[in-house]
């Protein structure tokens, strides 16, 4: 259990601070482990002791794509569940998961929620910068300024917020996390003032007005001390009485580490809750974590920590964004999965349902409803005008060599050239649901995350001089010499097709991903670019077939009479790999792309229909985006893909890769008597063009 002496003693031995000795960084480590062992020896005489009940399942607790969009705030309140859509500027709630109810609507982007005195709820409205109290369905505005963002203190509603995520209450108290000033400011008797926080950084403190904060986003009161999801300085901080500021656990690094408070690290803190035993929850990430659930205050992974969609034993459990956490009376946990566009379940009992992979896989919109949804265009002037194509998803980047352990992944989108400098547009309407949505800026790698697209490759707000452009939905922070060093685009941010995002930096194109986070879809098939045409048949160039020996065997085409060309002997172990690439119209010559899909089959030997195998093994496919796991599946040794040096892509035909099924597999020959056969292996593009190479081989 967090106790008000716990959380002191946690805060004095918090990470370093900002140009600290690392000799008082070796002492804080060495009291540390002296309080520690003090901590484990209050354990046992029941001080600090955490009475969790311990969670057996997740489950998928709501789920329904034709009401809920982008589930984000959560909160409880006598069993029912209350939460807020960001995408659908709605608020539900639900009793039982069996269906959302409608509670209130017309908000622009809401986030945090809470329950306030006699059951009403506010709300932290993103995108109108305000906050909202609802009572019985009717929501009047508490403070801020509705549609004007910015920074005042004051008469509540004459106040000025700039799109506050988090909220909490504390009796007749609301407390803001007005998230991109950087604060955490407070509501009471119709006045707001700021507790803590100024510019934006890192900086624990004896007085609120000097302590530094990131982004920060969530938000819970517990005893007095408020406590905070400070999402960009990747920590857990809290705010005591008077105001002094103290970070409890984390410590800087961008990653997802279990252990002590001051050595463990988050990957994106957005929410936190603390349930009937004490325990402090955390929404970080694609993962829920507990601090206090243990013998001594050890942050803990409960569930999660890889991106995706499965239920079942809560750590073998995946999300997709958790961004907010609320707690029933028994311990169980509801978290807002929200890009899966869920609610779940962590769980001791009967409560949720646990969805099968079958089931998972055919959630989420396809591409085909994605491209009729709204008309395509390319993300530069003109729109209709069509551009080279430099990149396909599903092509290894990196490299794959028996001696290189570098790490090789699959490209995720669609490579669109144009030229330095020039202007980078949207190509829909969309608006920002992430709380964090650039990063990586100032680097080639610089990307803008919207729910549905993504782009990367582009200076942000700003020219090819780094000058910064005449937009508000852009929010910057600068280095001492007055430089950018940082941009954020807040959430609830709408940006129409056509308008300007940014520039491209020396990358020369905008890399261009479709579908959310962790289900990208190829966008040549999502998107329908204008004037976009592929008359071009991919080019096979080479067949191996690795016999149960291990021995590869470069296979020639077979050619009438078949007798002309040895046979090779293959058998059930035998695994076939090509080596192809596709070209499109209108793209340089020497410019490889990958293929769309590729499979086999095997014919008589006078090339007729088998009965075995009557159909093609369609065996690799890149309609979808393929987990960064299965690369080894897909790619043999000697592929090789990237911004230089050679291209090639060698896949393993006989493996089964698509989307998130990836298995190992060899040539299929049950059914087949041995004999003489025709093996077929088939490179197609997304355009239907299809190339086809037939070898002789024989099965022993």
């Amino acid at each position: 259990m967090i106790s008000k002496k716990l959380v002191k003693r946690i805060g004095q031995f918090a990470p370093m601070k900002e140009n600290e000795s690392p000799h008082r960084g070796v002492q804080k480590l060495a009291v540390a482990g002296l309080l520690a062992a003090m901590i484990l020896m209050a354990n046992g005489c029941g001080l600090f002791r955490s009475e969790r009940r311990p969670i057996t399942l997740a489950a998928t607790f709501l789920r329904d794509e034709k009401s809920i969009g982008e589930p984000f705030g959560v909160a409880i309140d006598n069993s029912r569940v209350f939460f807020s859509d960001g995408e659908n500027g709605k608020v539900f709630s639900s009793d039982d998961g069996a269906k959302p109810i409608l509670v209130a609507d017309g908000f622009a982007t809401p986030s945090g929620i809470a329950i306030g005195p006699n059951g009403s709820i506010i709300v932290a409205d993103s995108g109108d910068s305000v906050i909202y109290r609802i009572v019985d369905g009717e929501k009047e505005i508490v403070a801020g300024t509705k549609g004007v963002a910015g920074l005042k203190d004051g008469a509540a509603k004459n106040s000025l917020f700039r799109s506050p995520v988090g909220v909490a209450v504390d009796g007749e108290k609301i407390y803001v996390a007005d998230t991109y000033n950087d604060r955490i400011r407070v509501i009471e008797n119709d006045e707001v003032k700021t507790v803590a926080g100024g510019e934006r950084g890192f900086r624990d403190s004896e007085k609120g007005k000097d302590a530094l904060f990131d982004t920060p986003s969530g938000l819970c009161v517990y005893e007095g001390r408020v406590f905070v999801a400070d999402f960009g300085n990747r920590r857990i901080r809290v705010i005591d009485p008077k105001g002094g500021v103290e970070t409890i656990a984390g410590n800087g690094n961008w990653e997802r580490r279990d252990g002590l408070p001051f050595e463990a690290s988050f990957a994106a803190p957005t929410a936190v809750t603390i349930d009937s035993s004490g325990t402090l929850l955390v929404a970080d990430g694609d993962s829920v974590r507990g601090i206090g659930s243990g013998i001594i205050p050890l942050v803990q992974t409960l569930s999660g920590g890889e991106k995706g969609y499965r239920d079942g034993r809560p750590s073998q459990a995946r999300f997709n964004r958790v961004s907010g956490l609320a707690s029933f009376a028994n311990g169980d946990i509801v978290a807002t999965d929200s890009d899966n566009g869920s609610l779940r379940v962590l769980t001791s009992i009967a409560r949720g349902k646990v969805l099968n992979r079958e089931v998972i896989a055919k959630l989420g919109r396809k591409a085909r409803d994605f491209r009729q949804s709204e008309a395509g265009r390319w993300p530069y002037q003109p729109p209709e005008k069509a551009r080279e194509i430099a990149g396909t998803l599903g092509e290894i980047r990196g490299k794959i060599l028996p001696s290189n352990r570098e790490p090789a992944w699959f490209h995720n989108g669609l490579d669109i050239v144009g030229g330095y400098g020039e202007k980078a547009r949207a190509v829909r309407d969309e608006k920002i649901l992430r709380v964090s949505s650039v990063s990586e800026f100032g680097t080639l790698r610089e990307n803008l995350r919207f729910p549905q697209l993504g782009y990367i490759h582009i200076r942000f707000g700003r020219d090819a001089e780094g000058n910064r452009f005449d937009d508000k939905r852009f929010v910057f922070n600068f280095a001492k010499d007055g430089k950018p060093k940082g941009v954020r685009v807040p959430r609830g941010s709408r940006f129409r097709p056509g308008e300007v995002l940014g520039t491209l930096n020396s990358m020369n194109h905008v890399h261009l991903i479709a579908g959310p986070s962790g289900k990208e879809m190829n966008a040549l098939d999502a998107l329908e670019l204008p004037g976009v045409s592929d008359s071009r048949t991919p080019v096979i160039e080479k067949v191996e077939i690795i016999a149960s020996s291990g021995i590869a065997v470069e296979a020639g085409e077979a050619s009438e009479p078949a007798e002309d060309v040895a046979r090779i002997a293959v058998d059930g172990k035998s695994s076939v790999i090509v080596t192809a690439y596709d070209q499109m119209d209108g793209n340089a010559e020497r410019r490889r792309l990958g293929v769309y899909k590729l499979g086999y089959q095997i014919l008589n030997d006078d090339k007729s229909q088998n009965s075995s195998f009557p159909n093609v093994y369609w065996s690799i496919s890149f309609e979808k985006m393929p987990r960064n796991e299965f690369v080894p599946l897909v790619y043999a040794n000697g592929s090789s893909s990237g911004a230089t040096g050679t291209t090639v892509f060698n896949y393993i035909v006989t493996n089964h890769v698509d989307g998130d099924i990836g298995e190992k597999g060899y040539l299929k020959t049950n059914g087949l008597k041995p004999g003489n056969y025709v093996l077929r292996v088939f490179a197609a593009d997304y355009f239907g063009n299809t190339a086809e190479k037939d070898l002789n081989i024989v099965l022993r």
